[in-house]
């Protein structure tokens, strides 16, 4: 074989895998959009900032029926951030977070929670109360991420769209 027939073997490969891509992400928001349960779901959630539909989809991916958590500590604990002490005997460890639950859903709420550090009130207010004490960087991204699906368990239990106010409240 020559090096030509394997490139247009590649991008014939890559061309097609592209194509199924695109039909998935179209199936997904077909999906959402024709269940009216996860649309107003959706529609929710991306009122917060630092949400948009891409990142609603992953939460769903992932979560499952969002109604079914009967309180945002098992959404916290089903992404694995949920705190996790290392100790023994009289040592007393550091927190770390438990990473037991979807490291799919930690790398997705990544980047969320990183624009959310810039334009979601609330979690400004968090990010600059946790760095006047002295956290690192890392464990502010974290404690954002966290904060985001306790807003978002809110926004979904109550119904209502995301108010800064309230959520700056606590």
């Amino acid at each position: 074989m020559s090096d030509d027939s394997v490139k247009i073997s590649i991008k014939s490969v890559i061309s097609h895998i592209e194509k199924e891509i695109a039909e998935t992400k179209k199936a997904l928001k077909k999906h959402i959009d024709d269940d009216p349960d996860m649309r107003q779901m959706r529609d929710l959630m991306v009122t917060i900032d630092g949400i948009a539909d891409k990142s609603a989809q992953m939460l769903f991916a992932e979560l499952g029926d969002l109604r079914k958590y009967s309180n945002p500590r098992q959404m916290v604990a089903a992404a694995g951030l949920n705190p996790k002490l290392e100790e023994s005997g009289q040592l007393k460890g550091r927190t770390f977070i438990s990473k037991i639950g979807s490291a799919r859903l930690r790398t997705g709420l990544y980047m969320p929670g990183l624009v959310a550090m810039q334009h979601n009130e609330a979690i400004i207010a968090l990010k600059e109360r946790l760095k006047a004490n002295g956290k690192a960087p890392k464990q502010i991204i974290c404690a954002a991420m966290r904060k985001l699906l306790h807003i978002i368990f809110g926004v979904i239990k109550s119904g209502q769209p995301f108010d800064p106010k309230l959520a700056l409240a606590r």
